[in-house]
């Protein structure tokens, strides 16, 4: 008796067919803590060496740390990337 070949779709059940589906691109998490993009589309960031051993540091340069950083043209494809802007 020859036995019937059987697709291997029909051996696995509750398997359907589906028509390729492009993945989603993830943003990558610890950028979008990192950056923000500005109205006027610059990305933004926090500048460091202001969180603690404050003391020897002057006024102005304190000053100067708590504002914000724009991305450098250069790492700009970078940091787009990481974001899902680009």
């Amino acid at each position: 008796m020859a036995q019937k070949a059987v697709s291997c779709e029909a051996r696995q059940q509750g398997v359907t067919r589906i028509s390729y589906i492009m993945p989603k691109v993830k943003t990558n998490s610890s950028a979008k803590k990192r950056f923000k993009v500005t109205g006027t589309g610059e990305i933004t960031f926090q500048k460091a060496f202001k969180r603690h051993i404050l003391t020897k540091k002057s006024k102005k340069r304190k000053r100067h740390l708590g504002h914000e950083g724009v991305v450098h043209p250069a790492n700009l494809h970078f940091v787009k990337r990481l974001l899902g802007l680009k």
